[in-house]
């Protein structure tokens, strides 16, 4: 991975935790919640543009499919400043993960979403996606 990465992945979780987040829906059930990173990185000149997908589109859907969204944020420096947005989302385990996926990509609504925000030009030229499972010792769960 990338140092530009880990450093990304470490400044998202140091943020969780200095905000003081707490993940008590993710307790009990039996099934261990995955967490999941994804880092965007924008095609020049397109990240409020994508910025503005998830705003107004993007968010519902996610909550529509079952998808626990823990925050979002851009870096502050570093390669890539400018077109990168890193976000965390939250599911029960990791099939839910696919299926909640699954249902998004599928949606007619996002389909639309995606296709007008993309009618000059993509929006994202890569996506980066780490899994996370809490340790024992996480106060996030």
């Amino acid at each position: 991975m990338q140092s530009t990465t880990w450093f990304l992945v470490l400044s998202t979780f140091a943020i969780l935790f200095a905000l003081g987040a707490r993940g008590e829906e993710g307790k009990g059930g039996g099934e261990e919640r995955v967490f999941e990173l994804r880092t965007y990185y924008a095609a020049p000149g397109k990240l409020d543009d994508l910025h503005a997908r998830f705003r107004d589109h993007t968010n519902k859907l996610f909550t529509k499919h079952g998808m626990t969204m823990i925050g979002y944020w851009t870096p502050v420096e570093g390669t890539g400043t400018p077109n990168t947005l890193v976000y965390i989302l939250a599911f029960p385990s990791k099939e839910a993960r696919q299926k909640s996926w699954d249902d998004f990509k599928a949606d007619p609504e996002w389909v639309a979403a995606r296709n007008a925000s993309e009618v000059n030009g993509k929006l994202v030229d890569k996506v980066v996606s780490v899994f996370l499972k809490p340790t024992d010792y996480s106060p996030m769960k």
